[in-house]
C-alpha cells in the first residue's frame, strides 16, 4: 500500500508545531481523520501532498474569490516582488487601494490598513471605544472576530450579566465589559440597549454570519442594530472580514441596506495575502494616531506585496456582471444540494449571497447559533468524509461557511451536486 504523505507529513508537524497545524480547525479534530497537505493550487483546485485533485469550496477561507493563481493576480504580485517585499514607509499603491475601498463601501470616508482580520477587528474595538469614551461592547453569540481577548466570550447567564472566556489565557476582567447575546433576537438586543445603552461604545456583528456556517442577520434585526445604536450613542460595527466583497460589491452592508459606523474587512482585498482594514467616517477615523488619541501601528501594515494583490483582485471584482454571474453559480450549487438531498428524503436546507453559501442538515435554516448547535455531528462528518474521498473538499468542521469562486465551473458545481446525492442516500438509509 502507497505510503500516505498526508499522515508522514501530519506526524512530522505534531512534533514542532501545537496540534500539527497554524490554525485550529485546519486539524480535523472536529470531523476526524488526517488534514489534507497542500501542495499546489491552480484555479478551482487544490492538489495534497498525494497529488490528489480536490474541488476547492474554502479558497483559503473565502479571499480566492477569482480562484487560486489568477493570471492578472499573479503578474501584479510578481511585478511587486521585483521591486521589494516591504519597506515599513509609505508607498502609492497603499493609498490606490484606499482609494479603491472607499470608492466601493459607501460608509466609510477614510481607512486605515493592516494585517489581519482579528488586528482590524481589535482596532476598530479599540477605536469605539476611544471614540465615544465608553467600556462596554455587544457582541453575538457565534460571531468570530478573530482571537482578541476582548472578542474570545461566550454568553452570560442573563443580560445584567457580561461574558465568560472561551480560552485559557484571558483572565475574567478583560472580558467583564463584553455583552453576549443571542443572534436575531431582537427582544434581547432591545432589553440589552434598556439596561446599558449609555454604557455601550459599540456593538458589533458579523451581519451575515460566516463562523455558525450561514446564518443571516434579518433585515428586521439589523435595522434594530442600527436604530438602538443611533439612539444610545453606540457605534455599529459590521464586522466585514468574510462577507466584504465576497457576498457582493459593497458587503452584508448594501445586502441588508444598513450602513454602519465602522467597517471590519479582510481575506478578498488582500486577495489570499495577509492584509484587512477597518474605517468610517472622517471623524471617527481622525480619532487614531497621528492625529488623534488612539493608537495603533504594525510594521507590516500596506504591505507592498499584498497590497499589489488585493488591488488587483478588487479590479477584477468591481468589473461589470462579476458579482451576479458569481451569485447565480453559487446559487446553483445550493439549490442542486437541496434538491439532491430532499430527492434521497434527508432533512437538508442551504442558503447563500454572491459567492459565499452554507447548509444544514435539518430542515429549516436556522437563526441563531443555539440552533446550529443540534446539527446532525455525526452525518455531517460522514458528509465531509465521502466528499473528501470523492475530491471534494469542504469546510471540515460544521460551523463553517463555504465558497465559490470565479474559477469554478458548471462541470465542477454538477459533479459535485452528484457526489453528495451518492452520500445523501446512504445517509437516508441509516
Amino acid at each position: 500500500m502507497a505510503t500516505d504523505l498526508n499522515e508522514t507529513l501530519f506526524e512530522r508537524a505534531r512534533a514542532v508545531i501545537p496540534g500539527g497545524v497554524n490554525s485550529p480547525v485546519r486539524a480535523f479534530k472536529a470531523v476526524g481523520g488526517t488534514p489534507r497537505f497542500v501542495k499546489r493550487a491552480q484555479g478551482a483546485y487544490f492538489w495534497d501532498a498525494n497529488d490528489k485533485r480536490y474541488v476547492d469550496y474554502i479558497g483559503s477561507w473565502g479571499p480566492m474569490i477569482l480562484g487560486h493563481g489568477h493570471p492578472a493576480v499573479v503578474e501584479a504580485v510578481q511585478k511587486a516582488m521585483l521591486d521589494g517585499f516591504s519597506y515599513g514607509a509609505p508607498t502609492e499603491r497603499e493609498i490606490e487601494l484606499a482609494e479603491a475601498i472607499l470608492a466601493l463601501v459607501p460608509s466609510m470616508e477614510m481607512v486605515r490598513l493592516v494585517s489581519s482580520g482579528t488586528e482590524a477587528a481589535m482596532s476598530a474595538l479599540r477605536l469605539a471605544r476611544g471614540a465615544t469614551g465608553r467600556k462596554y461592547i455587544i457582541k453575538f453569540e457565534g460571531c468570530y472576530h478573530g482571537h482578541a481577548d476582548a472578542l474570545l466570550v461566550k454568553a452570560g447567564s442573563g443580560l445584567a450579566t457580561f461574558g465568560h472566556p472561551t480560552s485559557a489565557g484571558v483572565p475574567p476582567e478583560v472580558v467583564q465589559h463584553t455583552l453576549v447575546l443571542e443572534y436575531n433576537n431582537i427582544t434581547q438586543l432591545e432589553e440589552a440597549f434598556s439596561l446599558h445603552g449609555h454604557e455601550l461604545a459599540c456593538l458589533m456583528i458579523e451581519a451575515i454570519a460566516g463562523n455558525m456556517n450561514f446564518v443571516r442577520a434579518t433585515p428586521e434585526f439589523a435595522k434594530r442594530c442600527r436604530e438602538l445604536c443611533t439612539q444610545h450613542g453606540a457605534l455599529l460595527v459590521f464586522d466585514e472580514v468574510m462577507t466584504g466583497f465576497r457576498v457582493g460589491l459593497h458587503g452584508a452592508q448594501g445586502v441588508l441596506g444598513v450602513t454602519p459606523d465602522l467597517t471590519v474587512l479582510g481575506k478578498v482585498i488582500g486577495g489570499g495575502m495577509p492584509l484587512a482594514a477597518f474605517g468610517g467616517p472622517r471623524a471617527i477615523m481622525e480619532q487614531l494616531a497621528p492625529l488623534g488619541p488612539v493608537y495603533q501601528a504594525g510594521t507590516l501594515s500596506g504591505n507592498p506585496v499584498a497590497t499589489a494583490c488585493g488591488l488587483a483582485t478588487l479590479k477584477e471584482v468591481a468589473k461589470p456582471g462579476f458579482f451576479e454571474g458569481l451569485g447565480r453559480k453559487t446559487r446553483s450549487l445550493t439549490d442542486g444540494l437541496r434538491a439532491a438531498a430532499k430527492a434521497e428524503g434527508l432533512p437538508f436546507n442551504a442558503d447563500s449571497e454572491g459567492g459565499m453559501f452554507g447548509f444544514f442538515l435539518m430542515d429549516a435554516l436556522p437563526q441563531n447559533y443555539a440552533t446550529v448547535m443540534t446539527t446532525d455531528n455525526a452525518k455531517f462528518n460522514a458528509l465531509f468524509h465521502g466528499l473528501l474521498d470523492r475530491g471534494v473538499y469542504i469546510a471540515p468542521a460544521l460551523y463553517e461557511a463555504g465558497f465559490v469562486s470565479a474559477a469554478h465551473s458548471e462541470e465542477d458545481i454538477a459533479a459535485t451536486i452528484v457526489s453528495a446525492r451518492e452520500i445523501f442516500r446512504t445517509l437516508a438509509n441509516r
